[in-house]
Formats: structure tokens, sequence, C-alpha cells
């Protein structure tokens, strides 16, 4: 063999040498090393593990935050019980149109929707002083009641209590229950009603929209076109007599309507059609009391 091959050989001998020449110590130091290595290892490996979890969660609660959960819409409660028939009942303004009765006549009328009413507490003269009927309509949210209205509406079953709370004024309380809800049919077609609700608002208004004055000259040189003029007298009695018409408030005022014609029932739809216009914004609530 020659020196170059012997020179690429690998010494054998002295690594069998060096091996052999290791003593135990060296060797637990080299096991305990790479045990830590190992341990090391793992416990980074639960680390890394724990932070993708609580990112995950992290991840979720945005998630629920940016998409709140949905309440379920609240129904009114439905009861088994005999529907009664009172001298009133309240509905909602929905909208006007026009029908045309059996002789082709043209006829403006307001629809009326009638939601579900319930008997909540009836009132008798023994013990109140007056007969009538108090009635509640739509559920109300749980952060809106008192526990109080809850724990007397709740025998109606309006658990939560009611966005309305009404009452009716009755010559006879006999044979109505709380829990009873009320008919439609307690105005009839072709009925003549006292008709009652809320006009529209127009906030401050002067005295030609308020009250239809003539206002002063518009040319000229004029310069009290919409002024009210004149408010008082002279020396006497030197003061503004009550009841004058002014400039104020217009608007948002109980009005009544007497001798309203009932055009039709409509029970299916839960509708009472009535003749000519009714006073108030649209979804307001209004009163139709029968003679």
């Amino acid at each position: 063999m020659s020196k170059e091959n012997q020179k690429n050989q690998p010494d054998n001998t002295s690594a069998g040498k060096s091996d052999q020449s290791a003593t135990p110590a060296t060797k637990e130091k080299k096991a305990s090393s790479d045990k830590s290595i190992d341990k090391a290892v793992s416990v980074s490996k639960a680390e890394l593990e724990k932070n993708l979890n609580t990112s995950d969660a992290k991840d979720k609660r945005s998630v629920a935050v940016e998409q709140p959960k949905e309440e379920p819409e609240k129904k009114a409660p439905v009861s088994t019980k005999e529907a009664v028939k009172l001298s009133g009942l309240y509905a909602f303004k929905l909208a006007m149109s026009s029908v045309y009765d059996e002789k082709g006549r043209f006829t403006p009328v307001t629809f009326l929707e009638v939601k579900p009413w319930m008997v909540s507490q009836v009132k008798r003269k023994e013990k109140e002083g007056y007969n009538s009927v108090q009635i509640a309509c739509m559920p109300q949210k749980n952060n809106r009641s008192s526990k109080a209205l809850k724990n007397h509406l709740s025998a109606a079953g309006f658990s939560e209590g009611a966005r309305y709370v009404k009452e009716i004024r009755q010559d006879s309380v006999d044979n109505i229950e709380v829990g009873q809800p009320v008919s439609i049919h307690s105005v009839q077609k072709g009925d003549k009603v006292k008709l009652q609700s809320i006009s529209k608002g127009h906030g401050f208004a002067g005295v030609v929209k308020r009250w239809g004055f003539k206002g002063g000259p518009a040319s000229h040189g004029a310069k009290t076109h919409r002024t009210s003029g004149s408010i008082g007298n002279r020396t006497e009695p030197a003061r503004v007599m009550p009841g004058k018409k002014m400039s104020g408030h217009y608007g948002v005022e109980k009005v009544s309507l007497r001798n309203v014609q009932v055009v039709d029932v409509i029970e299916e739809k839960n509708l009472i059609v009535v003749k000519g216009s009714v006073p108030g914004a649209r979804n307001s609530l209004v009163f139709l009391q029968s003679k």
C-alpha cells in the first residue's frame, strides 16, 4: 500500500481508543444534555399549541362580537278563550285608499289594522268605583318594563310587559275574564262610531298656518305679510286678552270625529275600513267607540 492511501485511510485504532477512553461521567453528561434538548423541544411544542389555541379562541370571540345573536321575534300571546266584544276598539292607522260601493259610487276610506288585544284587568264598580276593561297589546322588551307591570300583565300572557295598555269603559263587565282576546266585531259594518286619534305634529307654526289668518298685504312696500299684527288694546285694559290666537306649537293634539261610518270589517286580514280621512300619522293608535 502506498503512503498516500495510508494517509487517506481513517485511523480506526485511534477512534476505538477514544471511545474506549471515554469515561462513564462524560457519557452521563451527554445523555443528560440530550434529555434536556428533548424536554425543551417538547415544552416549546406545548407553548406553540397553547398560543395557537388562544389565538383561535380570540378569533372566535372577535367573530362573536362582530356578529351578535339576533333575538327571536316576540309574538303576541295566543288564548284559547272565547273572544269578547267591547263597547270600543283600538286599531292602528294603516293607509288611505278608495273603494266603490254596490252602486258604483266612489268612497274615500282609511284602513285600520287591528292587532291582538288581550284583557289584562276587569274593573268593577263595587271595587274601583266604575266599570271598565283594561286591554294590552304587543309584547314589550324585557328591560323596558317594571317588575310590577310584568306581574300585573302576566295573567294576560305578557310575561315581559306590553307596549300598549288601554282602558275602555263598559256599562256591564259581566262574563268578562282576564286573558280573553278582544273581538274585531266589537265594531260592526255600517255602524256610526266616534273616532279619536292624535294629530300630526307641525312644530312651531305662524298664525297663517296654525289658525288660517288672512295675512297682510303682499305688495306696495308692506312688511307684515304673514305676521299676526296687533294683539292688544290701548291704555284700557292694556293687556293681551286670554285666548288670543297667536303663533306657537301646532299639532300633536287629540282630535275627535263623530258619526264616522264603518264601511267594512275584514276579519281575515284584521282590517277595519272607515269612511273619510283619519287624523294622525301612519301606525298611530286610533280609538273607535261604538254608540
